[in-house]
């Protein structure tokens, strides 16, 4: 008989994400087993397996949640009737919020894609591409003139997203520089680069 599905099951499946996440950003995905990650867990591998049905479900969970929660955040920021500048201050201090939040779910997005099947690799491709979409329309907002340079366009996003995207390797939110100020400085950061060089 099947086992029937627990009252805290949405909870418990998170639970067993968020232990791997650490697990995979410690040792890495290929060096994590399901019986590690069981014992991490405080449960057996057979009821991990109620839960997921292999590691590889985990790894696609722990980079999907992240990435969607990445994307909702600058859909949101996208949708406010501020300026596009303000657009970009607002968007990396949310961005920087989930990124202080989910340290390990950011290393293991950086780290662990390549382990994913192919078909589950593109799904998360198309998430983070929905949010340099996102960076993109605010550039071209603020530079009108770049609107046929692609290529410089997304040498300018990834320029954010590089102050952003790598703080999991050095940045300690609990430092002197809060999260906040450091988004603002990293914000401030990217739009003077991309004001025009005459300005």
């Amino acid at each position: 008989m099947a086992r029937t599905q627990a009252i805290d099951y949405d909870r418990r499946r998170e639970a067993i994400m968020e232990t791997a996440a650490k697990l995979y950003a410690a040792k890495g995905f290929l060096g994590t087993s399901v019986a590690q990650i069981a014992v991490a867990c405080e449960t057996s591998k057979s009821l991990l397996y109620h839960y997921y049905p292999s590691k590889e479900d985990i790894l696609f969970d722990v980079m999907d949640s992240h990435v969607q929660a990445l994307v909702e955040a600058a859909k949101r920021v996208e949708e406010m009737e501020i300026s596009a500048a303000d657009k970009i201050r607002r968007l990396a201090d949310d961005l920087m919020a989930v990124y202080v939040g989910a340290q390990a779910h950011q290393k293991v997005l950086l780290n662990e894609l390549v382990n994913l099947p192919e078909d589950r690799r593109r799904i998360i491709i198309d998430h983070q591409r929905q949010l340099l979409d996102i960076v993109d329309r605010q550039i071209i907002e603020i530079r009108p003139d770049l609107a046929k340079h692609r290529a410089e366009r997304r040498a300018m996003m990834m320029l954010l997203f590089g102050m952003l995207n790598w703080t999991h390797t050095w940045y300690d939110p609990a430092g002197p520089v809060t999260p906040a100020r450091f988004a603002a400085l990293a914000a401030e950061s990217f739009l003077k680069g991309l004001r025009p060089a005459s300005s």
